[in-house]
Order: C-alpha cells, then sequence, then structure tokens
C-alpha cells in the first residue's frame, strides 16, 4: 500500500528525531555509546519502529506524573492503533493527568514515554505541536468559540496547524462535520446549538486534522443520558470507520456497560487493568 505524503511526512520527522537520538548517545564521551549496538540505542529504535508499525499508539513504562504533588507511579501502559478504551476513576485520582502527559502539558517525571511515534522524554517545545496534530481532543465543557459560526469553529483549527488552501480547508470541514451528522449547522453560531450538538462540533473540531488519537476527557459529563449514549455510539463510529484510537475518560458506567471495550482505571496512584 502507498503511503501518504502525511504519512512520508511523518516517517522523515521519526527518522530525524532517531538521527538527533543516536548523534546525542554516539557523542557522549563514555566509550560504551561508541558503536551503534549499546542497548540505550537499540532500545530507543524498537520503540520507534513500533511506533512506525503502528503497533502502538501509546506506549509508557515505569512513569511517573507529578503536579505539585505525585499523582500517578509506575505507569506501565499500551494502547494499540484502532483500540477504544475506557479511563475510569474517582475525581481526583489522576484521569485529567493521564491525558495530559499525553499532549505533552504535563512533563513525564520517570519512565519512558512515547506517543504517536514522538519520544515524550525527550520532545522539545517546538516539537509539541506537531505532536498534537496527531492528536484530536474533546472536552468536557466544549471549548467552542461561542462568538462564531461552526464552520469557523474547525477552520480556526486548521489555520492554527498550518493549512492555508480554502477549497481544502472547506473539504476537510465539511466531510468533519458530515461525520457528526451536522451538515446542516455549517452556518450557525456555536452559542445557538443545543450542548449536544456543542459537544458534536468539538468533536468534529477533534477529528477534522484525521488525527491517529482522540482524547475524550469526560465528553458525557454535561449531558444527559439520552444524549450521552448518542456521543459515545459517535465515538465508536469514527473509531470504525477511520481506525482511531479512542481513550475516553468517563464516569459514566451505564454508558461504559451498554457500549463494551476495554477498561483501565486510575487507582491509589496508579494504572490498573
Amino acid at each position: 500500500m502507498c503511503k501518504s505524503d502525511a504519512q512520508i511526512h511523518s516517517v522523515k520527522i521519526n527518522q530525524h528525531a532517531l538521527f538527533l537520538e543516536e548523534r546525542k548517545i554516539l557523542s557522549l564521551p563514555n566509550k560504551i555509546y561508541s558503536n551503534k549496538d549499546n542497548p540505550k540505542l537499540l532500545s530507543y529504535k524498537k520503540k520507534l519502529d513500533d511506533m512506525e508499525d503502528k503497533k502502538f499508539v501509546i506506549q509508557y513504562e515505569g512513569v511517573d506524573l507529578s503536579f505539585d504533588k505525585t499523582i500517578l507511579k509506575s505507569i506501565n501502559l499500551e494502547i494499540e492503533k484502532g483500540e477504544f478504551v475506557y479511563l475510569i476513576g474517582k475525581t481526583g485520582s489522576g484521569k485529567s493527568s493521564l491525558l495530559r502527559s499525553i499532549y505533552a502539558d504535563i512533563p513525564i517525571e520517570q519512565g519512558e514515554a512515547m506517543v504517536c511515534g514522538f519520544d515524550l522524554n525527550r520532545i522539545r517545545k517546538s516539537q509539541i505541536p506537531m505532536l498534537r496534530r496527531k492528536l484530536g481532543i474533546v472536552f468536557q465543557d466544549f471549548q467552542l468559540l461561542k462568538d462564531r459560526s461552526v464552520f469557523d469553529n474547525l477552520a480556526f483549527v486548521l489555520k492554527a496547524t498550518g493549512w492555508k488552501d480554502k477549497k481544502v480547508i472547506r473539504e476537510k470541514i465539511l466531510q468533519a462535520l458530515d461525520d457528526v451528522g451536522l451538515l446542516n449547522k455549517t452556518d450557525e453560531q456555536a452559542c445557538d446549538l443545543s450542548e449536544g450538538e456543542m459537544q458534536r462540533v468539538a468533536i468534529a473540531r477533534a477529528i477534522v486534522n484525521q488525527p491517529e488519537l482522540i482524547l475524550a476527557d469526560e465528553p458525557t459529563g454535561n449531558l444527559d443520558p439520552i444524549t450521552s449514549e448518542e456521543i459515545v455510539e459517535l465515538l465508536l463510529k469514527i473509531n470504525k470507520k477511520h481506525g482511531t484510537t479512542v481513550l475516553m475518560a468517563t464516569h459514566d458506567y451505564i454508558v461504559i456497560d451498554k457500549f463494551r471495550a476495554r477498561v483501565i482505571a486510575c487507582e491509589d496512584g496508579k494504572i490498573v487493568y
């Protein structure tokens, strides 16, 4: 199968990252790093190969997360491409912190972490926007620009991530709105939508860049039970149609019971299965 321009670009970025890491390791004065068979470099290459083969979208090994205090310790987590995974846990247990670490908003204190081909231990500030282009984020409170139209909310994201061709931007927006069933709301102001429609727009915004991974942080938290089920059905549809990996933090056990998928939990400062 031929690779798309985006895939080729991604491979080039990751190959460059590997080159920089190899050069950094090989430049160390200790002779133990003077050949390409050293364990540190081989381990890094293996992780990158796993990500390039799309085996894992998220790979955490022995990761500690801190935000003022230690929140989660010794996280070992692997999520494969195309999986749909629920993340559960009490308020304050670390669910949102784990999601924030995945999009590089909280640093990795200890351990090794790879997300969509990026090494979070070594990622530079200038690379974080490139990582986030591979992610779609859905928030509980929607975080829409309510003084703008539905179309303009999605256009804002595309322009912010480097898209300039107006025809391409329009095509991407209409495709995303079609996927969430809101083509008829293209020109409406975000503030005039129902909460369920706002969350659909938020999902359209998350998928407009065709991400590898969607992070949904309590996406049904502000919705009634019927609308909540519709939103989860929509995320499952996107997961199956596009093969997009979804990690969804939730307290909604009714939804979890109805739409079965893998469940992981934040509990007593650890990730449990």
